[in-house]
C-alpha cells in the first residue's frame, strides 16, 4: 500500500515534468505559441469556475434536501420565498453561462485575428518550403537571389525576433507540422499548399513532430528546430550555402568514388558534386545535424554505420534500401560522409 501511495504522489510531479523541455504544449518561446497558451489558460479558468459552481450547487442541493422528510411535503407558503430565490438564481446562472460563452467566443476570435496578423502583416524575413515525406522532412530555404537557395533535411534554423513563413507540402500522405513551443499545428495535404508563420522569441533548440498518423514510422518523423541569434543564424546560412568540401584522405576518397558511382548518388544530393538527386535527403552538410533518419538515431560514426549497413533494421519500412556493402565499402562511405560538415 505504501508503494502504491508513493506512486500516486509522484503523478503530479510527472505531470509538471511534462510542461517543460524542447517539446511541450506549455511552451511560450514563440509569439504564436504565447497567444495560443493565453487562450488555453483563459478557457481553463472560465470552465474551471463554472465546474466549481456546478459542484457547489450540487452539494448545496444535497445538503438542503437532507432537511426534509420524504413522506411529508413542505407547506406551500414556506416554499414561495424559496421558489423566488431559485428563479432568480436560475436567471443569474443562465446569464452567467451566456456571458461566459460569449466571452470565450470573443477571445477565440481575437486570438485567431492575432495569428492571422502574423501572416498578413508580419513581413516574414525567412522563407522555407517544408516538404513532408514518409518519413522525413525536406527543408528548402528560398531567397530573393535564387543562387543563395539551398536544401537541408530534418532540421531548420530560425532567427529570433523575425517572422518565418513556412510553406507546407506533402509528397505522399497527409502529415502535420507541429512545434508546440513555437506555434500550433498545420496539416500538410498532398496536392495542396498550406502555410504557417513562426516568430520565435527565445534562443534554443526545439523538437517538431509529425502530428498526423502517416504510416509505420510516424513516431520516427521528427524535425530539429534551432532558434539562433541573428548573428549565429547568419553564420549558419553562410555555412549552408557553401558546397561540400572535397575529401582528402584515401579512405574518404574511396568512399566518395563509391558514393558517386553506386546507388547513393541516385537518391541523394551533395552540392558541388555530380550527385544531384532529390529522392532522399540532401547530404551536403550531413555532419552539422544532430540526428539522422529524422531523429531516429543521434548523428555520429556508430549510428552512421548502423543506418547504412541495415536501414530496414533501424527504421522498418523506410524507403532507403539495403545495399549490401562489405566492411571496407561501409567504412569508406562513412569516412566520406563524415567530411560533409
Amino acid at each position: 500500500m505504501r508503494r502504491r501511495g508513493a506512486s500516486l504522489m509522484l503523478l503530479p510531479l510527472l505531470a509538471l515534468a511534462g510542461c517543460g523541455g524542447i517539446q511541450t504544449i506549455g511552451g511560450r518561446e514563440g509569439r504564436e505559441a504565447a497567444l495560443i497558451d493565453d487562450l488555453f489558460t483563459l478557457f481553463c479558468i472560465v470552465t474551471g469556475l463554472f465546474f466549481a459552481a456546478v459542484m457547489a450547487f450540487l452539494f448545496a442541493a444535497y445538503w438542503r434536501r437532507g432537511g426534509h422528510r420524504a413522506d411529508r411535503m413542505p407547506d406551500e407558503g414556506a416554499t414561495a420565498p424559496r421558489d423566488r430565490g431559485l428563479r432568480i438564481a436560475l436567471f443569474a446562472w443562465t446569464a452567467a453561462v451566456i456571458g461566459g460563452l460569449m466571452g470565450l467566443a470573443v477571445a477565440s476570435f481575437l486570438t485567431d485575428r492575432s495569428l492571422a496578423y502574423s501572416t498578413a502583416a508580419g513581413r516574414p524575413v525567412v522563407s522555407i518550403e517544408l516538404i513532408g515525406n514518409q518519413w522525413w522532412w525536406e527543408a528548402r530555404y528560398h531567397f530573393p537571389d535564387p543562387s543563395q537557395n539551398f536544401r537541408t533535411a530534418n532540421e531548420i534554423h530560425l532567427p529570433t525576433g523575425s517572422a518565418a513563413m513556412i510553406t507546407l507540402k506533402a509528397n505522399d500522405v497527409i502529415h502535420s507540422f507541429w512545434v508546440p513551443n513555437l506555434a500550433g499545428k498545420q496539416d500538410l495535404i498532398p496536392g495542396r499548399v498550406t502555410d504557417i508563420v513562426l516568430t520565435p522569441t527565445k534562443v534554443g533548440r526545439y523538437r517538431a513532430q509529425c502530428a498526423e498518423y502517416c504510416g509505420l514510422q510516424h513516431a520516427h518523423m521528427a524535425l530539429d528546430v534551432t532558434v539562433d541569434t541573428p548573428a549565429d543564424y547568419a553564420r549558419w546560412l553562410a555555412a549552408q550555402t557553401r558546397p561540400a568540401a572535397a575529401p582528402t584522405t584515401p579512405q574518404a576518397i574511396a568512399g566518395y568514388r563509391f558514393f558517386m558511382t553506386r546507388q547513393c548518388s541516385a537518391c541523394h544530393a551533395v552540392a558541388g558534386t555530380p550527385a544531384g538527386a532529390g529522392v532522399g535527403p540532401d547530404l551536403t552538410h550531413l555532419m552539422s545535424r544532430r540526428t539522422i533518419a529524422a531523429g531516429t538515431l543521434p548523428n555520429g560514426t556508430g549510428p552512421l554505420h548502423a543506418w547504412i549497413a541495415d536501414p530496414q533494421g533501424v527504421k522498418p519500412g523506410a524507403n532507403m534500401p539495403y545495399i549490401g556493402l562489405d566492411a571496407d565499402e561501409l567504412h569508406n562511405v562513412v569516412a566520406y560522409l563524415e567530411t560533409l560538415k
